[in-house]
């Protein structure tokens, strides 16, 4: 087996629930990780050693796999099955088979076994899975790699907040350099590098976008019976629309509009259809409006983030632009790394970027450039000085500042934000 790189948020959650009857259900965006996740589990578990057991993976989407349906499925996994201890099945994108969700659930009904799965589009827990068995299994969320996962897979660390480190040949690196190349080219492990360039992305991320908007998107969409979303077109003006517009405030009239003046007629609900079908495949993700005022979530003018920045940067044609938006989708996509659930604040006419929920712990973040500017200090720090209650409060800003804090509401560098454990004890 190649060396595998840990990310050890993730396989800590898989196996909070290892050898218990819970289906572990891993999902994401495709070539996020999560085949490399099912192999660190294997590895993990199999380094202990334990006589009798049996481990089975499979790769349903391989054509080394002839596995048709169903049925061959359960007849080949107990087969493998061991009989004089527990058996573990690690199965990639189980999906690919009709009603899959039967076989998994007679293998963990009939077998003294631990199950790991693996899924790309949402629509494996939106299925009969969530009915057949309903309490029975666990999500562990993936996405491509954060900003820490991309140091420690490049070797680099920046401790104590020095803006500069050395690389592997002893060579100074500056943090801004890094996180700026993490910005541009995001952070799918196979590009994990800082020596990534345009053409490697450019080559790569195209071969993965067809891929996703073909399998994880236009087939299962065939395949499920769901006829507004059939052209190819469409999903990639729609989701071009989207990546260009992150952090906006959407409207799907607005998006129908648009594409209809371009030549793609388009309505309002078809262009809701397909949206829905990209936030399904995770290459976007929803953050819908929360009143503090009114304490309820708004159900129109949602943001839209994108799963990986360099999916944007393939998708704009690398051009810099909005440097501001792609920070803030950064900030969203560390939040949800950390395993907060996301929304945008609304108070009254005020707008806070980020609340960020866990553990019945609230957060309020404002998402910022530059706070060297008065203005720009007011205009961020204002919502939060609004807030009423006693939860935490902080500006992320992408430079540096002197500033540390404003009348409690703690101002934070990006380094900090990325790199430091910014949120303990909150």
């Amino acid at each position: 087996m190649n060396k595998l790189i840990a990310r050890d948020t993730y396989l800590k959650q898989a196996l909070l629930f290892r050898d218990t009857d819970l289906i572990k259900v891993i999902t994401g965006v495709r070539r996020c990780g999560k085949s490399s996740l099912l192999a660190l589990i294997r590895q993990q578990l199999e380094a202990e050693k334990v006589p009798g057991r049996a481990f089975v993976s499979l790769n349903l989407e391989s054509k080394a796999v002839s596995i048709e349906n169903s049925d061959e499925l359960y007849t080949y996994c107990k087969k493998q099955a061991s009989s004089q201890g527990k058996t573990y099945f690690f199965i990639d994108e189980p999906q690919q088979l009709p009603s899959w969700e039967k076989a998994i659930n007679a293998l963990r009904i009939d077998i003294d076994c631990d199950i790991y799965i693996t899924g790309s589009n949402a629509f494996l827990l939106s299925s009969e899975l969530s009915t057949l068995l309903s309490g029975r299994y666990v999500e562990i969320r993936m996405l491509p790699l954060s900003f820490s996962e991309f140091l420690d897979f490049n070797g680099l660390s920046f401790p104590s907040n020095r803006a500069v480190t050395l690389d592997y040949q002893g060579q100074p690196v500056l943090f801004d350099d890094v996180f700026a190349h993490y910005l541009t080219y995001g952070g799918f492990p196979e590009l994990a590098s800082v020596e990534t360039t345009q053409e490697m992305h450019s080559v790569y991320t195209s071969g993965m976008y067809e891929t996703v908007v073909t399998k994880d998107v236009l087939n299962r969409e065939r395949i499920h019976g769901r006829s507004q979303v059939t052209s190819a077109e469409t999903l990639s003006n729609i989701a071009t629309y989207l990546a260009d517009n992150i952090g906006n405030l959407l409207s799907t009239k607005t998006i129908a509009n648009v594409l209809t003046d371009a030549g793609d007629k388009t309505s309002h609900v078809t262009a809701m259809s397909y949206i829905r079908a990209l936030d399904e495949a995770y290459l976007f993700y929803r953050a819908g409006r929360y009143d503090v005022h009114g304490k309820e979530l708004l159900r129109t003018m949602p943001k839209q983030y994108i799963v990986d920045l360099g999916l944007r940067s393939f998708l704009e044609g690398y051009r810099n632009t909005d440097s501001g938006r792609v920070f803030e989708n950064a900030v969203y996509l560390q939040l949800l790394y950390q395993g907060y659930t996301v929304h945008v604040g609304k108070l009254y006419t005020k707008e806070i970027d980020f609340i960020a929920i866990k553990n019945a712990q609230r957060l309020y973040i404002q998402v910022t450039d530059d706070l060297s500017d008065e203005k720009t200090r007011e205009r961020e720090l204002a919502p939060l000085q609004s807030i009423p209650d006693n939860f935490p409060k902080f500006v992320v800003t992408r430079n540096r500042t002197l500033l540390t804090d404003v009348e409690g509401i703690r101002i934070l560098s990006a380094q900090q934000f990325f790199t430091q454990s910014w949120n303990a004890g909150v």
